[in-house]
């Protein structure tokens, strides 16, 4: 097989999707390649009508066919709640827990210094713009990662002044876990997060 021909340049492109690396990038390859022809053409197409047909929600930022989204246009949907979070997929994760009724905001990353992400970098502006109109509450849903910890700091400092409720998904013991694996910060947080019964 040459290091320059279809194969390789198709295992060099899957390899560069996210959690995939060579020995399953060749994999893949070679199962496309096994497939019937209608197949790889079906997922050649998919992957092209997805990058023509999908852009951005002028009102959450995350991904949509129609601007704006089902979720932003759902008038049955709480306006004055918005939760913020970091990615798209972070709302797919939340509307399949079901319960949340109100809208979102998509960041698109966190604050992250090191690596050279800064508030210009993330969709913190239109935020900002989106609160200084009906909404009451912003749900801060970002990873309980260091970075994730950062930008829901600052996005509080930078939001409370506009007389907006900030508040942070509650982080602590998972449903069916066991305390004595828990770690310290985990065990930490379930116990300042308590709640009455």
């Amino acid at each position: 097989m040459s290091s320059a021909g279809p194969i390789a340049r198709l295992v060099c492109e899957l390899g560069k999707l996210p959690g995939v690396g060579e020995k399953t990038a060749a994999r893949l390859a070679f199962h496309i390649l096994r497939a019937p022809p209608e197949d790889a053409a079906a997922l050649a197409a998919a992957i092209g009508e997805m990058r023509a047909k999908i852009s951005f929600c002028t009102v959450c930022w995350d991904f949509t066919e129609e601007d704006p989204c089902p979720i932003c246009r759902d008038a049955r949907r709480d306006s004055s709640l918005v939760c913020v979070v970091a990615q798209p997929q972070d709302v797919l994760a939340i509307e399949r827990a079901g319960g949340y009724r109100g809208r979102y905001h998509v960041l698109h990353g966190v604050l992250s210094p090191l690596d050279g992400i800064g508030p210009d970098d993330l969709r913190v502006a239109e935020l900002v713009k989106r609160c200084s109109g009906d909404i009451k509450e912003v749900i801060i849903a970002t990873n309980p990662s260091v970075e994730g910890e950062t930008t829901a700091v600052y996005l509080a400092k930078l939001l409370r002044p506009l007389g907006v409720r900030c508040s942070r998904i509650a982080m602590g013991v998972p449903v069916g876990g066991e305390l004595e694996y828990a770690d310290r910060l985990t065990l930490s947080r379930a116990i300042d997060g308590r709640r009455e019964m």
